[in-house]
């Protein structure tokens, strides 16, 4: 099955924010990429609400609920108490847990698996046990170690950092070299029994070769090249260009 799009809404959030208006409505474009053709929505609610905001959240939930109820929605973050209370409020399909510190400006590396096992087995039970599939944010390096370590955390699937290979939009070369080794960490989680999502600076140009060397990969979650694109094409053409590049038939 070609992989799914999540269309990370947070890029659209952050464009609202700069003004105290309720435009661009994340809940609307949210809408539009559903109709056109994404699987679910993405947000990232950081503890500084700069681009998601708390309030967004059943707001977006209810838009799944209601109108696409076959779609999913999902929630990244660092697991600290607050976020995770807002997940088991919110209970959205998954939660891709990231090692960020609140000053990131964005994700930019996965979780050290040893440092943090314990830490991650405990936030893994305690929202599997809310019916949440969880998905752990890791390196796409090239080891198959981690995903060993990744597996024994209880989580059902891990999402590889693409940052590095979508850093080589002017480097064939290297973007071939980087796309390996993203395809040999997929291929050790999914000896592991793990599913595969992707996420962070992928594109239209991009996805065909990432697709072609992870053919199982489940799902990509993609904001801030999709909403470029969007100010170019639209959402609605933007979403069904981007679920061509994952290989979908739309």
């Amino acid at each position: 099955m070609p992989a799914k799009l999540s269309v990370n809404l947070n890029a659209i959030a952050m464009l609202r924010n700069r003004r105290d208006l309720p435009w661009p409505s994340v809940a609307h474009l949210g809408r539009i990429a559903l109709a056109a053709g994404a699987s679910g929505l993405t947000v990232h609610p950081r503890p500084d609400q700069r681009h998601i905001r708390f309030s967004d959240l059943p707001v977006l939930r209810a838009l799944i609920d209601d109108e696409y109820p076959t779609a999913e929605f999902n929630i990244e973050g660092y697991p600290s108490e607050d976020f995770l209370a807002l997940c088991e409020v919110t209970e959205p399909e998954q939660v891709t847990l990231v090692p960020d510190d609140p000053s990131q400006a964005t994700s930019d590396h996965g979780w050290d698996l040893v440092a943090h096992q314990d830490f991650l087995k405990r936030v893994v039970s305690r929202l599997r046990a809310k019916g949440m599939r969880v998905s752990l944010f890791v390196d796409g390096d090239g080891r198959s170690e981690p995903m060993a370590l990744a597996k024994a955390t209880g989580a059902e699937r891990v999402e590889l950092y693409t940052g590095s290979y979508g850093g080589c939009y002017d480097n064939p070369d290297e973007a071939l070299r980087q796309v390996e080794l993203l395809g040999l960490t997929a291929d050790a989680a999914r000896a592991q029994g793990l599913d595969v999502n992707a996420g962070h600076d992928l594109t239209v140009a991009n996805l065909p070769l990432l697709v072609k060397r992870i053919p199982h990969l489940a799902e990509v979650s993609i904001g801030h090249g999709l909403t470029a694109d969007a100010l170019e094409y639209g959402m609605a053409e933007t979403v069904r260009r981007f679920c061509r590049a994952c290989g979908q038939t739309i």
